[in-house]
């Protein structure tokens, strides 16, 4: 299991408004979201972001934004990780409210493709104490913010292992951790 997420230089994932505009993303970016989806036998989201992503991919400015990304996005199998949304109206998608921990380490179990985390900050920083994530994907985009929503808001004292390295001809820098437990 692996997370995927965007970040400012200083450390945040949304500037106080939420705006995403700011993600460095270009046709390079675009073919590394493609691959990393193809990794993805599961996708995994805290409800925000699930929100977000499915009032996006399965529309028309979407699937014209980049058709493979969306096709990918939309026939992916997904879960949504929440107390509080009432039901999932994105196709293949269920949604776990209790034990959620419990559920993702027996997902975990079962042979397949990666189950991918793409953003949920908030889910991520939950769950890196409980030794479910194996890669933390953090890609750092050119940009300073100087405020905004921290990227492991909560995650308490956690320590990674650099794994490689990935620059970007955009200025992006893509690291690949694994996390220690402490």
């Amino acid at each position: 299991m692996f997370s995927f997420m965007m970040t400012s230089a200083d450390g945040y994932h949304a500037d106080p408004g939420q705006a995403l505009d700011w993600h460095n993303v270009d046709q390079e970016f675009s073919q590394f979201a493609l691959a990393q989806l193809r990794e993805a036998g599961t996708l995994v989201f805290g409800r925000v972001t699930y929100e977000g992503m499915a009032a996006f991919w399965p529309t028309p400015a979407g699937e014209e934004s980049d058709p493979e990304v969306a096709k990918a996005m939309n026939t992916t199998p997904k879960i949504v990780i929440s107390r509080t949304l009432p039901q999932a109206t994105w196709a293949d998608t269920r949604i776990i409210s209790n034990h959620a921990e419990e559920e993702l380490a027996e997902l975990k179990q079962q042979p397949g493709k990666d189950i991918v985390i793409p953003g949920s900050s908030t889910l991520t920083a939950g769950l890196l104490q409980t030794g479910l994530l194996d890669e933390l994907r953090i890609m750092v985009n050119p940009v300073i913010l100087g405020q905004g929503r921290s990227l492991f808001a909560g995650a308490g004292r956690t320590s990674l292992k650099l794994l490689k390295t990935r620059q970007f001809t955009s200025g992006n820098v893509l690291l690949y951790y694994q996390p220690i437990a402490n």
